[in-house]
């Protein structure tokens, strides 16, 4: 791995060709930085060369289980081998609120609680191993590593995976007055955070931070029921959720530390996805003859 002489601030991405790191790379090189994308097998831990500031971006979400061994080591076991480099100045490790999910419907997550996750539990694979991560971070990382605990990101409808996406493509697919099946539930709630507060978030993190662990969240959660409403007024669709899929209400994730920190005022859902259903109401009416 060769380093650029610059003056420039360096940045190291460990998942960097993935969809949050991916556009982080984007975003630092907009911004000046010089970016370094280390190829999956790398050698690591990496002896006598600049690493700058780390952002680790690798990580399973939907095949986690399929690949628990990949999953380990993706979360934990790779992590641990870029921690005992040399030269780097700070490491911000992405993990999940995901984690809050065994918490009770309206609790206040804060960074601090104490998660419910049992090893028997085939879901907490994910979880168990973020947190391994996460620990490692405390443990190895000289008072240099932090944690960024992710909610729901999104970016727009042409994002290749996530649920909100794969949705808003469908509705915009779809004619006016059209009935659209949804395998969930009515009161599944998701925090939802827009991509472009998440890159600035992490920079703030890296450069700024003061505490192990941040949750970056929008800190307010929307229904199924929500989207269906304004998908309804937009655009005179329905979506129609099938009764009996499991889905509760959720924690609330506490974002109070990134606002004190930073000033953090993240997006709201429907200030960004409004003007896109808006567009596919307009274009209905664009259309008729």
């Amino acid at each position: 791995m060769s380093m650029t002489d610059t003056n420039a601030p360096v940045a190291t991405l460990i998942g960097g060709r993935g969809f949050v790191g991916a556009a982080l790379a984007r975003h630092l090189r907009s911004q000046g930085w010089v970016c370094h994308l280390p190829e999956k097998g790398a050698a690591w831990p990496v002896r006598g060369q600049r690493l700058g500031h780390i952002f680790y971006c690798a990580g399973l979400t939907g095949d986690y289980l399929a690949r628990a061994a990949d999953t380990v080591e993706a979360h934990v076991s790779l992590l641990a081998r870029v921690l005992q480099s040399e030269q780097w100045d700070s490491l911000v490790y992405l993990s999940s609120t995901r984690l809050y999910d065994g918490l009770p419907p309206g609790h206040l997550a804060g960074e601090a609680d104490l998660l419910p996750v049992a090893p028997q539990v085939p879901r907490h694979l994910f979880d168990l191993t973020k947190l391994a991560g996460e620990s490692l971070c405390h443990a190895l990382g000289q008072g240099r590593a932090r944690v960024a605990r992710l909610a729901s990101v999104y970016d727009s409808p042409a994002d290749p995976n996530g649920f909100l996406p794969a949705l808003l493509r469908r509705v915009a697919q779809a004619r006016r007055g059209e009935v659209l099946a949804v395998d969930s539930n009515a009161q599944s709630e998701r925090d939802y955070v827009h991509l472009p507060d998440v890159l600035r978030a992490l920079v703030d993190i890296a450069l700024r931070g003061t505490q192990t662990v941040y949750n970056v969240a929008s800190g307010h959660n929307v229904s199924n029921a929500q989207l269906a409403t304004w998908v309804a007024q937009r655009t005179g669709r329905q979506l129609q959720f099938r009764a009996g899929a499991p889905g509760t209400g959720s924690a609330v994730v506490d974002i109070r530390r990134l606002r004190e920190d930073f000033g953090w005022q993240p997006s709201g859902l429907e200030a960004v996805i409004g003007p896109w259903l808006n567009k596919i109401g307009q274009d209905d009416e664009d259309g008729q003859p």
